[in-house]
């Protein structure tokens, strides 16, 4: 390797250190894909609920780091910070203003892991009964039977 010059100094001063997969990493707040072991859209992370996938992350990676979007409101992140505390697990608020990002959350290691489905799909919350209602019989027709 070569000693950095001057440039070299400069370019770190005006413009930050280079960092690999720049797009990357301010989508994945801060990390790269290949290190998420699970995450949440900022929706998801308003929901009153508790994700039960990500306690279950929680409780299984404790070496990992949660990482959450700073610019969403502190309200709907304190259930995911108490489950952090509780599990013995990390966190970092990660705040950018100049880029936008539908990631909510994140449980991600400080190393590659590859895990291939990182994204929890929103099941429905109850099953909805399509059963057919049952016809109720109007005063009209009540009558009509009793006359004839």
């Amino acid at each position: 390797m070569t000693k950095p010059t001057i440039d070299d100094y400069l370019e770190n001063g005006m413009y930050g250190q280079k960092q690999t997969k720049p797009d990357e990493r301010r989508k994945f707040l801060g990390s790269l894909r290949e290190r998420v072991v699970i995450a949440l859209t900022q929706n998801q992370v308003r929901e009153k609920k508790v994700y039960k996938e990500v306690e279950e992350s929680l409780k299984e990676h404790k070496g990992a780091k949660l990482l959450l979007n700073g610019n969403m409101h502190y309200s709907y992140l304190t259930k995911y910070i108490k489950l952090a505390g509780q599990y013995g697990v990390s966190f970092s608020m990660v705040t950018n203003k100049e880029t936008e990002t539908e990631i909510g959350l994140l449980l991600a290691y400080d190393h590659a892991i590859d895990k291939e489905e990182i994204y929890v799909t929103k099941q429905p919350d109850k099953p909805v009964n399509k059963s057919k209602p049952k016809n109720k019989k109007g005063l009209f027709s009540s009558i009509k039977k009793k006359l004839f």
